[in-house]
């Protein structure tokens, strides 16, 4: 039986869909503008909501700066490094966790908790990085933020969501903790995998602040830093080299080329979520509300 739509029930839903418009515009407008900007011509100042004078010229430009492919090798190296050990060490933290029964579970877990409310500083850490020898390295970038505890429980309470009929007949064959954690919780907790290693790549993408104060080589900088100095630092010398000559603002302005390389640097993050948003919203769900 189909129930008959009141007037009610249409204005609340017209009320509903009215909102989540005004919602995607108010997401979507800052990044559009930044396009528009990128694409119009030096001359067009104005915020509009199509490109005038319709230029890639600063496109082709950013696309030939060196330091911005340097910065993308790095950031993308970093990512994959950061997501594949990330994802590794929270789940292999998680999994023993979400085992009520295993001596020290509660020291453990508070453990990890105090590390989520309390962290050492920002001085006591670079003397840490500094006294390891980390300084101006790759792995300085990766080591310190290994796993989260926020990552850690989101995963602890899907592991304990499992039925526990999976691993008791496990048990029974003969399996061990590691075999099992292996061999069948990990082919089923894609979900919370893909949610987390999405959660781990966009840290690890748009972090900016640990590599300038660990690496003072330019060439092993993140793509985050190199923004940073064009957009807030307005350092453009580095581009201004390659104009032949040719005075950079007489061929873009500062704004549009800001706009460019900011479109730049999302382009990879806009690409990879369509593949992993069908899990981010399970995983959160199933690994936040049962537990």
């Amino acid at each position: 039986m189909v129930k008959k739509r009141t007037p009610a029930d249409v204005l609340c839903d017209t009320l509903i869909y009215f909102l989540l418009g005004c919602i995607f515009l108010i997401t979507i407008y800052p990044f559009w503008n930044q396009v528009v900007t990128a694409l119009s011509s030096k001359q067009e100042e104005a915020i509009t909501l199509l490109p005038k004078g319709l230029s890639f010229g600063s496109f082709l430009l950013s696309l030939d700066y060196p330091g911005l492919w340097s910065g993308y090798r790095n950031t993308i190296l970093r990512t994959v490094c950061g997501v594949l050990l990330g994802t590794t060490v929270t789940a292999l933290l998680a999994y023993p966790l979400a085992k009520a029964q295993l001596p020290f579970n509660r020291f453990f877990t508070a453990l990890v908790l105090f590390t989520m409310l309390f962290s050492g500083g920002l001085i006591p850490n670079y003397l840490l990085i500094k006294s390891l020898g980390l300084i101006n390295t790759f792995w300085a970038l990766i080591l310190p933020g290994l796993t989260g505890a926020f990552n850690v429980f989101i995963m602890r309470n899907f592991f304990r969501s499992l039925p526990d009929s999976l691993e008791e007949s496990a048990q029974i064959d003969g399996a061990g903790y590691f075999s099992i954690f292996t061999k069948i919780i990990l082919p089923i907790s894609s979900p919370v995998l893909a949610t987390v290693s999405l959660w781990i790549a966009v840290a690890h993408w748009n972090a900016w602040f640990d590599s300038m104060i660990y690496i003072q080589d330019p060439h092993k900088q993140v793509l985050q830093v190199i923004l940073r100095k064009i957009i807030i630092e307005n350092n453009l010398n580095d581009m201004e080299r390659m104009t032949q000559g040719v005075p950079l603002k007489d061929l873009f302005s500062t704004k549009q080329l800001q706009a460019t390389v900011i479109c730049l640097s999302v382009i990879p993050m806009l690409i990879v979520y369509p593949f992993v948003q069908k899990y981010f919203v399970k995983g959160i769900m199933v690994g936040a509300v049962k537990g």
